[in-house]
């Protein structure tokens, strides 16, 4: 059977997709090729839009679905080219879709996880069967469905001796914990925002889509009440396991936090995001990662060089380094993990772990949508 699969991602930070296409023949997974492609302006923003109510939702929803697996579609397609390998060659493709609504544990005691998506149709575009929809089982069986990737970081780089942080910063920040000394006490969880609150405010204030290396933020200075404005917001000292989203760190929940705040200049408040990132993230490494010699980034917040900077210096005697550094770029990494998770699934093996998202016990992630009869 064939060991090459594709991974597909679309994170939070909404800047588009990343495709990969992997290798699993040898002990570690080798990528054959990557493809990035931007959303659709018009896609984009109704992406946005759709993480918070509004009217006609479920047929906007559907629609978007249609739209972003269409730009799914073109990054198989483009990666099969680049790759010179045929669809017939490539066993499953692993689609996450775009998460609108993260809610695990809310409401009726289970709650829900929401990502756009239209697996059947990426499997009649691509000829590829297709696994999604790889957080509901998760949730359905007591757990927050996210974190999904520290298991990958795990089977990637858990071959590194002593504590190592595996840090992804997209529009929400995560943390893996890995142990050589113990590789069965992975944990991991959600730090807080990443990119997404930096990015909302650079695109106000700037017209750009993010803080290219963070630039705009090293010319402003970090306001220390407005600082801890933010980081007294009780997510940060919640107990993990612990997941969140644009529906905690939005928009409005950052204009709520500036109310008594409105003389700051803009790249005041972009630095002070900036820190609020660096901050949570070191935060989490501190307490639970002492002692660890090395933090890999990866996601588009390791090209923050601003943000880089400030991990470098509230985490003295850990090295601080891109994701590239260990054979996978940063935009790799999660598109990588939901190639293996797809791997998982056709194989029938568990890929959460209770220690991560709290669940009852390890589940078989994702459903399969097979690309024929």
């Amino acid at each position: 059977m064939s060991q090459l699969y594709a991974g597909l991602m679309s994170g939070t930070s909404l800047d588009g997709v990343d495709g990969v296409l992997v290798d699993f023949s040898a002990i570690r997974p080798r990528v054959l090729g990557h493809v990035s492609a931007p959303f659709p302006a018009a896609l984009k923003q109704e992406l946005l839009l759709l993480n918070t109510s509004g009217p006609d939702e479920l047929h906007r929803a559907a629609l978007a679905g249609n739209a972003l697996v269409r730009v799914y579609a073109d990054v198989c397609a483009q990666l099969m080219r680049q790759c010179q390998v045929d669809a017939s060659q490539v066993r499953a493709v692993g689609a996450h879709g775009q998460t609108v609504r993260h809610r695990p544990h809310q409401f009726d005691g289970t709650g829900y996880t929401v990502q756009l998506n239209q697996p059947a149709l990426l499997a009649e575009l691509t000829g590829i069967d297709v696994v999604a929809d790889f957080r509901s089982r998760d949730v359905a069986a007591g757990g927050q469905g996210a974190p999904l990737v520290p298991p990958f970081h795990q089977a990637f780089f858990g071959h590194l001796p002593g504590i190592t942080g595996v840090l992804n910063i997209g529009g929400i920040s995560n943390i893996s914990v890995l142990n050589s000394d113990a590789p069965d006490a992975v944990i991991g969880f959600d730090c807080g925002p990443g990119n997404a609150l930096m990015d909302a405010w650079c695109m106000t204030h700037t017209g750009a889509p993010f803080d290219d290396q963070g630039r705009w933020a090293a010319t402003g200075g970090v306001h220390g009440a407005l600082l801890q404005s933010l980081l007294d917001e009780p997510f940060f000292t919640q107990t993990p396991p612990k997941s969140t989203g644009r529906d905690l760190f939005n928009g409005p929940w950052l204009q709520t936090k500036l109310a008594g705040f409105s003389d700051l200049r803009p790249q005041d408040v972009q630095a002070t995001l900036a820190e609020l990132t660096a901050r949570s993230c070191a935060d989490c490494v501190l307490e639970f990662a002492p002692g660890s010699t090395r933090l890999i980034v990866c996601g588009g917040g390791a090209f923050n060089t601003h943000v880089m900077t400030r991990l470098e210096a509230l985490l003295p005697g850990c090295v601080v380094a891109s994701s590239e550094a260990f054979d996978l770029p940063p935009l790799q990494v999660e598109a990588t993990a939901f190639a293996w998770l797809a791997r998982q699934c056709v194989e029938r093996k568990t890929a959460s772990l209770k220690s991560v998202t709290g669940a009852r016990s390890a589940r078989i992630l994702g459903g399969v949508y097979p690309s024929s009869e």
